[in-house]
């Protein structure tokens, strides 16, 4: 494995910063695989802080629109990747109001009518808990998938 100066991992780091929005434990990750000293480390995580090339409620803001966007997550499963990239709740809370509760809302009802017709259930109780479950696997509340859950939109698609 080569071995990088200080000054060849700082670039290293800024380009991975800028390449796309990036949360400081991803790049420490990177810093520890390009084999950064952790004292060299701190020091190069400081100094991409200050410049902005990271910033932890951007990093936010941006995964909250693009994973309920582009991947139909709902708030549950968004909360708890951004934990597992050891945000503070206060991050958390401040990248969630990313989420316009319109568009979330059509793409929770969108989701559930499509998935209605591709599952096969022998009734409609059977058919909503199978409903029920996967947009509950996608992150999205109980109360929120409810809203959305009615016995006789489900009738309708019974083989």
């Amino acid at each position: 494995m080569k071995e990088y100066t200080e000054k060849e991992l700082m670039q290293k780091a800024e380009a991975y910063c800028a390449a796309a929005e990036r949360c400081p434990s991803d790049v420490e990750g990177k810093l520890k695989g390009w084999g950064a000293a952790a004292e060299v480390g701190a020091r190069i995580m400081a100094h991409l802080l200050e410049e902005r090339y990271l910033d932890t409620v951007r990093f936010c803001r941006f995964f909250v629109r693009d994973k309920y966007r582009f991947n139909h997550w709902g708030r549950m499963k968004i909360i708890q990747a951004l934990r597992m990239k050891r945000l503070s709740e206060k991050e958390i809370e401040t990248g969630l109001e990313e989420i316009d509760p319109e568009e979330y809302d059509g793409i929770l009802k969108n989701l559930l009518e499509k998935k209605a017709k591709e599952v096969k259930a022998a009734s409609g109780y059977e058919r909503n808990a199978k409903l029920l479950r996967f947009a509950a696997g996608r992150g999205f509340t109980m109360d929120e998938i409810m809203k959305h859950l009615t016995l006789a939109e489900t009738d309708e698609h019974m083989e």
